[in-house]
């Protein structure tokens, strides 16, 4: 199929797969029901035609505020298809920070999921002049103001334009009149500093990675995604979304993150987009099960794990010994089939990107017959620069440029990428796109890295992240964190070194993990709080630490460490949506920590 817009792409694959399969699988009333192609097409072109009886018009924006939902699909689709541009937010923010972004791109029209999201944009209403109206997906909000609608009587309004003679074919019309170069959407980044800035994406930046991620991914349509990152992020866009539409894939909606394991059973998806943290808890939960278990069963699922990252390695290197594959056939029969039929699925690959992973991870989902296809990308770059491909990956690399783009490494380490993929700017910000994209068109990422020896890209830290210690010794803190994070008692880590003598950290621990020992060698508490402060449990950790960080220069090794009786969350502003840590943040709520660390 040959498309050179988003719109075109739905209508080039709607028209293909019309009644034979489901396009959408998403839950109502906990089963999961499908849409059809030809369905899903008649919803998105109504709720078009109801847009454009509001006036919303070609190059107008259009907020988008919702969960993951079938309706955040049709309303995604329906104002590209009128040639508007959607603006789209993560649920999470505060009606502060949505007033700003929706006030800076002057938006017209605002679509939301319920009434907890309405009353938030009712707050700022009345002081962006451009918002006329806004859209509730939910039935049962209530609201009387009169620029207050809902999303299924503007779909049935729709339905009755489209229903009179020679109505249908407008959207088609709209769509032809579109071009590749014409806006699809305006993503703002969360930014550690100042406020947002809006990144703006033609159709042809998404388009262009969308068809590059799908001749690396290699997928057909009868394949099955399970989606569970926010749309609004460019990652599960991009890749979770267009990508797999694309290829006619069938796309089922997970309930959240929590339920990811049901989820996997019900749909049983053959691709997972996800972000590194979601394989670290899934590890995590393996393990804690499995040492439920008898010692037997334990040492033959680790002899069965240390065998499959043997094997994985040799596989990757092309050199597997005979005696190898032996031992790793035994694995799989008495473990890893078994472990995979609980899960419940035989197969599926993840694509993974967003944060680095670290190859323990990695290693451990290729042993047990999981691949990871690990990727590096950022907003700008629609988002996808790199990725492994299948069968070729190296581990502890995000592979190589994805085809018809460039990509070099300045002399300072920073990654710089070309390509038509690159976004046309910030949303009236000249000076800042000026800023990130130089006169020869590369794209300054921010982000450090090396090509290694296979050719591949290996991301070593963030620019701004990059610790500089009192006596000037440069310091790369995710490698580290990754590392410390492997001990089975440390779920959370952020490297704290700036301008010190020497490096401490912050560590959440895995209070699941240190509740089992201290059952075991019967030390009483009644709080989390107990735990961390237990001499026992502070030197458990510390000996941990010491043996994982043996190899580390004297400079990067942690010093001392303050353990949290709470781990980092969305709900309390240190995580980000995509489960990322919010660095500053930690490092203000827990300065008394840090400071007493550097204490004499």
């Amino acid at each position: 199929m040959s498309f050179t817009t988003i719109p075109e792409m739905f209508l080039c694959v709607c028209k293909k797969y019309k009644d034979t399969k489901d396009a959408i699988l998403s839950k109502k009333d906990d089963v999961y029901i499908g849409i059809s192609h030809s369905a899903l097409r008649e919803k998105v072109e109504c709720m078009s035609l109801g847009l454009l009886s509001l006036g919303i018009r070609s190059g107008d924006r259009v907020g988008l505020v919702a969960e993951n939902r079938l309706e955040w699909i049709i309303a995604d689709l329906a104002i590209a298809s009128i040639g508007a541009i959607d603006v789209p937010i993560f649920t999470t923010l505060t009606a502060k920070q949505e007033e700003y972004i929706f006030s800076d791109c002057q938006a017209s029209a605002i679509v939301v999921s319920n009434n907890f999201q309405l009353k938030k944009v009712l707050e700022f209403k009345e002081n962006i002049s451009s918002l006329r109206h806004i859209i509730v997906m939910n039935k049962d909000f209530n609201e009387q103001d009169l620029a207050v609608k809902s999303m299924d009587s503007l779909i049935d309004f729709g339905a009755q334009v489209r229903s009179q003679k020679g109505r249908k074919s407008i959207i088609e019309e709209h769509i032809q009149k579109i071009k590749p170069d014409d806006l699809l959407t305006i993503i703002y980044t969360s930014g550690t500093t100042g406020n947002p800035k809006g990144v703006m994406l033609s159709h042809r930046n998404i388009i262009t990675n969308v068809q590059d991620s799908v001749s690396v991914i290699k997928i057909s349509d009868k394949d099955r995604f399970l989606s569970y990152l926010p749309f609004c992020h460019s990652f599960e866009r991009t890749t979770g979304y267009y990508a797999a539409f694309s290829c006619g894939c069938t796309i089922a909606l997970a309930e959240g993150v929590e339920t990811i394991a049901r989820n996997i059973v019900e749909t049983k998806p053959t691709f997972i987009t996800t972000v590194p943290r979601l394989l670290e808890m899934m590890k995590r939960k393996i393990q804690s099960n499995i040492e439920k278990e008898s010692p037997k069963k334990l040492k033959v699922f680790n002899w069965a794990v240390e065998t499959g990252r043997k094997y994985v390695n040799s596989k990757l290197s092309a050199k597997i010994p005979l005696y190898l594959k032996i031992q790793y056939k035994l694995a799989n029969k008495l473990v890893f089939s078994k472990l995979r039929e609980k899960i419940g699925v035989d197969f599926v690959r993840f694509v993974s990107g967003g944060a680095p992973l670290s190859a323990d991870i990695a290693e451990f989902f290729f042993a047990i017959g999981y691949p990871v296809s690990e990727g590096y990308g950022l907003t700008e770059a629609s988002p996808v620069v790199s990725s492994n491909r299948v069968g070729e990956e190296e581990i502890g690399t995000v592979g190589k440029p994805l085809p018809n783009l460039e990509l070099k490494i300045a002399d300072d380490g920073e990654i710089l990428v070309r390509g038509p993929n690159i976004m046309k700017g910030y949303w009236g910000d000249p000076q800042a796109s000026r800023e990130a994209i130089d006169e020869e068109g590369w794209l300054y990422t921010g982000d450090l890295g090396m090509i290694t020896e296979k050719g591949n890209l290996k991301i070593t830290d963030r620019k701004k992240h990059i610790l500089v210690s009192s006596s000037g010794k440069n310091i790369a803190p995710q490698p580290i964190e990754n590392l410390l994070t492997q001990s089975p008692y440390i779920e959370q880590c952020i490297l704290i070194g700036d301008s010190r003598e020497y490096c401490t950290a912050l560590i959440t621990p895995d209070f699941e993990q240190l509740k089992k020992v201290a059952d075991n060698f019967n030390i009483s508490y009644n709080s989390p709080n107990e735990l961390i402060t237990n001499e026992k449990m502070i030197k458990l950790i510390k000996t941990d630490l010491d043996h994982l960080q043996k190899d580390l220069a004297k400079y990067e090794k942690v010093r001392k460490f303050s353990l949290l009786s709470a781990p980092f969350t969305i709900e309390n502003g240190e995580l980000t949506p995509k489960l990322s840590v919010k660095r500053h943040i930690v490092e203000r709520k827990y300065s008394y920590l840090i400071d007493e660390m550097y204490k004499m």
